[in-house]
């Protein structure tokens, strides 16, 4: 994996970042909590924090400078999903997706392609996700069944995809398909268009969820769709699943961010309360068994901190980061899951009640160990990675 460019380095990066999270605080602040209780409540698409989110260049935050980015460090990235998931975790995936679509691009696009998408999605003017599951494909990525035939100088598309991020709002999608339903290996016969909206591109629906409410996620049905051949990402068939599987490795970070979010949001909130609500005639968090349990969700929160940026530290030196990514994902969403579920309890009948913020952690944690590959494929990575780095 290759990058076009190198972050600001030393006391330059520190102070860089320094001012971008002092700025994403304000926004959160200001933009964002005041209104998170109805959004999520109603599932109702923030298009107001979007467009603030589309100023402050959150849509650009990794996409090169030369391109109209800001080209941070994968590791600031991470800091501010962190941020934004302690407030609300959704408009994180709002970023996550559009970044990994963006990175696609910036990674294995031609010259040609990047020039014309990538400033246009730095802006936020082309804004969308990634279009990879399908109703009876979630893990096993080289089972879709979504084909493109190529007629001329286009490719028809038709098939389905599920559980879409961005795709109801956003108007673009990196979309994975079968130019080749006979290769063998499979993944030979799969390739990445850039898929914009138009005739033959169907939102069928928007999919109800148990939390990560307010954004889009969305079924997909593609018919007779047509999409330039110029638009297949790095002129090439059969690069698709190797591609996006490095655009995975970044998702994987921000979902561990997400989770580090959560369990830090669950923590705050568990700490806070503890010292204000008492049973027998002293703040609970001096009995023993309420101290166990903020102990255990520190260390907890601590650890998915330290395994996240060192996942986006691998993943800035231009390396493959499976392992690295795939420890972070799997500790940090376990740990988000793990301290929501805590700190309802801390709670006690007030953390089944939605008028408070845990009660929403625990609805949104459990999307983290599913999404961007399940936890249990997490551990079967990092033991296959692990094996290959220590042959005996």
């Amino acid at each position: 994996m290759t990058t076009a460019y190198q972050p600001a380095q030393g006391d330059d990066a520190l102070e860089q970042e320094r001012m971008i999270l002092d700025s994403v605080d304000r926004f959160l602040a200001v933009e964002v909590k005041p209104h998170v209780h109805r959004l999520e409540h109603d599932d109702i698409y923030p298009t107001e924090i979007v467009e603030k989110m589309k100023e402050m260049g959150l849509f650009g935050c990794l996409i090169a400078p030369e391109y109209g980015g800001l080209g941070l460090s994968t590791t600031t990235y991470a800091k501010i999903i962190e941020r934004i998931s302690t407030v609300w975790m959704s408009i994180s995936g709002i970023v996550n997706s559009h970044l990994i679509m963006a990175m696609t691009v910036q990674r294995s696009g031609t010259e040609a392609q990047k020039q014309a998408y990538l400033p246009r999605f730095a802006t936020g003017e082309l804004r969308g996700g990634i279009g990879l599951t399908e109703p009876d494909c979630g893990t096993d990525l080289q089972a879709i069944r979504t084909t493109a035939r190529r007629e001329g100088d286009e490719y028809v598309i038709n098939g389905s995809k599920m559980w879409i991020t961005n795709s109801g709002s956003g108007n673009t999608i990196v979309l994975l398909v079968k130019t080749d339903t006979q290769a063998q290996p499979r993944h030979k016969g799969m390739s990445l268009l850039i898929a914009e909206k138009g005739p033959g591109f169907v939102v069928s629906k928007k999919l109800e969820k148990l939390g990560y409410k307010g954004i889009d996620t969305c079924a997909l049905s593609f018919e007779d769709y047509r999409v330039p051949a110029d638009r297949l990402i790095g002129g090439v068939e059969g690069k698709g699943l190797q591609q996006i599987l490095s655009g995975l490795e970044l998702g994987r970070i921000n979902v561990a961010a997400r989770g580090l979010g959560i369990a830090q949001a669950a923590l705050s909130e568990a700490v806070a309360y503890s010292q204000t609500r008492k049973t027998f005639g002293k703040p609970i968090c001096e009995h023993q068994a309420i101290a166990l349990k903020l102990g255990e969700m520190a260390t907890r929160t601590q650890a998915a901190r330290l395994l996240t940026y060192a996942a986006a530290a691998a993943y800035d030196k231009g390396e493959r980061c499976d392992m690295e990514a795939g420890m972070a994902k799997y500790f940090a969403t376990e740990a988000g899951m793990e301290n929501a579920h805590e700190a309802v309890r801390i709670f006690g009948g007030y953390g089944y009640s939605k008028e408070y913020n845990v009660e929403r952690l625990y609805r949104d944690a459990p999307l983290l160990v599913i999404g961007e590959g399940t936890n249990e494929l997490q551990r079967l990575i990092i033991a296959k990675e692990l094996i290959a780095r220590n042959p005996v």
